[in-house]
């Protein structure tokens, strides 16, 4: 993931939250004080098996599995976790050595060593699950265990973000025993390292997490156990924060719930809010003979108006966004804007006819219904009023949940569709790279050669990242110009929780996946 000192500092600026209504600085004399700790969310897992999930699964790994790099509270680039530590060995950044802490081993038992590591990262590849995160280790050639401790990575190219590739939830550390080299685990079950176990899980409605007594990281518990509810929409996920039902509520918040809890409008609740890197946005699939026109996708580029859907849909709780790498990252710009400036029906206009478009374009937009919380269905109706409004356009709306959506966007039905981000890591590489190229993380191949073939690599040799701004500018400018991928909007983050819950401002890491080990309850005042 990212710095590079200069870098970070930003990287961590976006992750950083700022405590606005309520206390939460006191600690608790004993962890296990009044049982779990119970957190909503509407973000359910797609899967329990780290080689099948690049998505919001992750936030349910960090806590249950562990990684050879990972971020203690306030780092601001990955430190040894199951390792004890971890360096390129060359000046290249082809060659990364982890040394594994001594003693390691599995909630059941069984020894975590470089064999396990070696079997985890491998079994990803030979799997190369379509909803999987093979594609973050397009760098990698081999992994070697050269001791019952050591294992190295060798590279086919120079990669110095690889390290931050490491320290995703991805690259999560599983039982050779349990979990197999060519398939999938099936049974719903887990067994990790992290500093809890998954006691129980229930699909799309809890997972309840103890306290792994075999743990050997870097993780402080501040409570023996944690429950994760999983909702459906933000009012009912709030009304159980008010009745009591949980604890704390973390992504899926609505605007006017947010809004309610800046208000303060309720006295025994507090809202921990701060910047975000995630994003929201647009892509165009090139296999719709309309989505493929360049004119088609610059006219809706120049018509859509991002502060129009912060500002009725989200209540200015987003920001606008003008480029696909957000603000608060090295390299960041407003591509967007600068070419296409503000929105322009006359100039959309031009565009089309002057590529011999001169009929309505009939455009069908898809959206999940269940994945990036409740405004999602509103902001696809916004931009379908804009269009339409436009006179330039016919649109259709339609949408499916998420674990059907994400089939139908893998093999290539919708002619636009809507994604949302959370990085793997605060680097511009990372709003960039999934993205582009004959296999991404969208199931629509974009080729893209100056880009994958010339500006990734050549920032790929540099690990201050600061010095790479001039690559990912240009990457960004080809990005506008192609208008295959439309950003809209850049998420804050909040995270909402009853006054007497300590840890709401520290338990984010700098990729902004919640560390629940950091929730306590406060026994003092």
């Amino acid at each position: 993931m990212f710095n590079r000192n200069r870098y970070l500092r930003a990287a961590v600026a976006a992750a950083t939250l700022s405590l606005v209504a309520g206390c939460s600085v006191l600690s608790p004399d004993d962890p296990a004080d009044e049982g779990p700790i119970v957190v909503g969310t509407t973000s359910a897992p797609s899967t329990l098996d780290p080689a099948a999930s690049w998505d919001g699964s992750w936030e349910l790994y960090r806590n249950i599995f562990q990684t050879l790099l990972a971020y203690p509270n306030g780092a601001t680039t990955p430190q040894p976790d199951a390792a004890e530590s971890c360096k390129f060995t060359d000046t290249e950044h082809r060659v990364y050595r982890c040394t594994l802490r001594s003693g390691l081993t599995f909630s059941d038992g069984d020894p975590l060593d470089a064999r396990a590591v070696k079997h985890s990262i491998d079994r990803i590849r030979s799997i190369d699950e379509p909803s999987g995160p093979a594609g973050l280790l397009g760098s990698l050639d081999q992994v070697r265990a050269v001791s019952e401790r050591e294992v190295v990575f060798e590279l086919n190219k120079p990669d110095a973000t690889f390290p931050f590739v490491l320290a995703t939830p991805a690259m999560s550390i599983v039982d050779p025993t349990d979990y197999p080299a060519d398939s999938l685990r099936k049974d719903n079950k887990v067994v990790g390292s992290g500093p809890y176990v998954l006691q129980s899980y229930e699909e799309g409605k809890r997972a309840e997490l103890v306290k792994n007594d075999r743990y050997k990281g870097f993780a402080e518990r501040k409570n023996n156990a944690v429950t994760i509810r999983y909702f459906q929409d933000s009012a009912t996920m709030v009304k159980a924060l008010r009745d009591r039902e949980i604890d704390v509520t973390y992504r899926g918040l609505a605007a006017d719930d947010i809004i309610s809890l800046q208000r303060k409008d309720y006295k025994d609740l507090q809202l921990v809010e701060g910047a975000g890197t995630d994003i929201s946005y647009l892509v165009f699939n090139p296999k719709d003979p309309w989505a493929a026109k360049p004119a088609v996708r610059k006219a809706v580029a120049q018509i859509v108006d991002r502060a129009a859907i912060a500002h009725k849909v989200y209540k200015d709780t987003v920001d606008p966004l003008y480029s696909m790498v957000p603000k608060g990252l090295t390299g960041h710009t407003t591509g967007f804007f600068d070419t296409f400036g503000d929105p322009s029906v006359s100039k959309a206009r031009k565009i089309l006819t002057e590529a011999g478009i001169t009929q309505k374009v009939p455009l069908t937009l898809w959206y999940t219904t269940d994945r990036y919380g409740s405004e999602t269905a509103e902001v696809f109706k916004e931009l379908e009023r804009q269009l339409e409004a436009s006179g330039l356009f016919t649109i259709t709306l339609k949408s499916r949940p998420w674990k059907t959506y994400v089939t139908g966007y893998q093999k290539g039905e919708y002619p636009v569709f809507g994604r949302g981000w959370f990085p793997d890591f605060p680097d511009a590489d990372n709003f960039i790279a999934p993205f582009v190229g004959e296999e991404n993380a969208l199931g629509t191949p974009y080729e893209a050669p100056e880009i994958t073939k010339v500006l990734l690599p050549e920032s790929r040799r540099e690990s201050d990242r600061g010095n790479v701004v001039k690559q990912f500018k240009e990457a960004q400018q080809i990005l506008v110009e192609h208008a295959r991928l439309l950003p809209l909007l850049q998420g804050k983050q909040y995270v909402a929780a009853h006054v007497d819950i300590s840890g709401g401002e520290r338990a984010l890491d700098p990729s902004t996946i919640m560390m629940m080990w950091e929730l306590s309850r406060k026994t003092s005042w």
